[in-house]
């Protein structure tokens, strides 16, 4: 039984109603709720939240890893009606300090430790320049309180368009500080009832929450969950270990991308004779490229469909989606059609700015009602939206005759590592500052594993006293650069390559060092 809401929390109230009983959430260290359950201990976060001092419309920015008290602390936002700003685990101070100040955050919820990194300190040293910030340090247990004493919840609007703002994501795109794309629970929604499309979700799924909470697939994934009362098996830190856990507890959407399905393989190969995963149904993927090989692998060595992936943005998730019925040409080399049917609409534009014919390659460009409501920086607005009120994603891409995606490339200068965003121009303007950098260049090289390495290329002052590879990782790391975005790769040139108007020939660098790699 499948339940709809026009706001996020009527969901959780819907479907805490209908099946109050059945499995919502289990995590690798065997906490579980069901979805009456579910329901209870987020009223009871928001109560304490509340008399902490959040009420509708506070911006709270927050960072936990993908645990059950994460989901409760977002659940427990949207039943306030907060303003939160989720950030993935892998910022750090340079990003973070930058989220809090911009979106105006009263609060600022870090985990005391994870992965060897102290997110207190990082938070404390935060706050001490923010003087209305507040640290709240949070790990398994958040701070609860009567529910009975909150105030009744925000009523839902009327229509989509009605939707207050209640999401702020950030994303690096081109720019060196992060964009934060204003999000409701209208435009997340559409992402969700996408996936229950497309997955054919049901009582009986269980789906790998392996990826951060805080993307912004995070709440998409949460509320697919509550529409089609399926379980989510949250995973804390995704590693080969991970496999055991999602095989005895019977996965049948293993998420959430190529990096994932990578580990998948490499442990079914291990096991020849053996479906590690026998209820599997298919492997959801995004995020980065998709090597067609893998869907074949994957279909024929673990079963389900194979790999059924989309193509969104932090501005504007899922617009297109492949479905467990298309075809495996359809699966292996395409990111689906639009997404929603009818709703939303992909243009593929050429330079000269006409439409391009199917299978002719353009920038992509998009319109639905997922798509965000700006940035919170209104000035990037009028760069990011063309005339018609379509979002120009910046990537390479083509429409078939049938109104599949194929991503092609991009227009814009970022890598992809892991299905993150990183940004070259703020690594560049980093390294720059350094007494032994005379020029550099930044880009991003494929690799198997992350779909993309970040290398950078560096002509040296001196050439007798060269930049080292573990001295530019200090240095970096001396700038607080969340290690997603330090170069796992250091080519040393004489000369970085320029055309005559001064451009960096980045294609050239990416062709030699993809081959070199190769």
């Amino acid at each position: 039984m499948r339940v709809d809401g026009r706001s996020f929390w009527e969901l959780v109230e819907r479907r805490a109603a209908a099946t109050p009983d059945a499995l919502f959430l289990l995590d690798d260290a065997g906490r579980s709720l069901s979805f009456g359950a579910y329901r209870a201990a987020s009223l009871r976060v928001a109560a304490g939240l509340r008399e902490l001092g959040v009420t509708a419309g506070t911006p709270v920015t927050w960072i936990l890893p993908t645990r059950v008290s994460g989901i409760l602390l977002m659940t427990a936002l949207a039943r306030l009606g907060a303003v939160q700003n989720p950030i993935i685990p892998i910022y750090r101070q340079r990003e973070v300090s930058f989220c809090t100040r911009q979106t105006g955050a009263r609060f600022l919820i870090v985990p005391p430790a994870f992965r060897n990194f102290d997110y207190a300190a990082m938070a404390e040293e935060i706050a001490r320049e923010q003087a209305e910030l507040r640290v709240l340090v949070a790990e398994h247990a958040l701070p609860e309180g009567d529910p009975a004493r909150l105030e009744p919840a925000p009523a839902p609007p009327a229509r989509p368009d009605d939707a207050p703002i209640r999401w702020i994501f950030y994303t690096s795109g081109t720019t060196a500080d992060p964009k934060g794309a204003r999000h409701s629970d209208a435009t997340l929604m559409p992402s969700a009832l996408g996936m229950v499309r497309c997955f054919d979700l049901g009582p009986a799924d269980r789906v790998a929450l392996v990826f951060p909470v805080t993307h912004i697939g995070g709440p998409s994934w949460i509320m697919a969950g509550l529409i089609a009362g399926c379980a989510q098996l949250v995973v804390e830190s995704f590693g080969p270990a991970s496999v055991d856990f999602l095989s005895e507890n019977g996965v049948t959407q293993a998420g959430a991308g190529t990096a994932f399905h990578n580990v998948y393989l490499a442990a079914q190969r291990k096991r020849p004779g053996e479906r590690l995963f026998p209820r599997v149904r298919a492997f959801p993927g995004g995020g980065a490229p998709k090597p067609p090989q893998l869907h074949f692998d994957i279909q024929k060595e673990m079963g389900g469909v194979g790999i059924v992936s989309g193509y969104g943005l932090t501005e504007c998730p899922i617009i297109a989606m492949n479905t467990l019925a298309d075809p495996d040409e359809k699966l292996a080399y395409t990111e689906g059609a639009v997404n929603p049917p009818g709703e939303s609409r992909i243009r593929v534009v050429k330079p000269d700015g006409s439409e391009a014919a199917p299978g002719e390659e353009g920038e992509l460009r998009v319109r639905g009602p997922q798509l965000c409501k700006g940035y919170l920086d209104t000035s990037l607005n009028a760069d990011a939206f063309d005339a018609q009120g379509f979002f120009r994603t910046g990537d390479l891409g083509t429409l078939d005759a049938d109104g599949f995606v194929t991503i092609t490339g991009r227009l814009k200068d970022v890598i992809i590592r892991n299905g993150e965003n990183v940004s070259a121009k703020e690594i560049e303007d980093l390294l720059y500052q350094h007494p032994k950098v005379a020029d550099v260049a930044v880009i991003g090289v494929p690799d198997a594993r992350t779909g993309e390495r970040v290398c950078a290329v560096v002509a040296c002052r001196d050439p007798a006293e060269a930049l080292r590879f573990d001295e530019m990782v200090a240095f970096l790391k001396g700038q607080k650069l969340m290690l997603q975005k330090i170069p796992e790769r250091l080519e040393l040139v004489d000369a970085v390559p320029r055309n005559p108007s001064g451009k960096i020939l980045k294609r050239e660098l990416r062709e030699r060092y993809a081959a070199a790699s190769g």
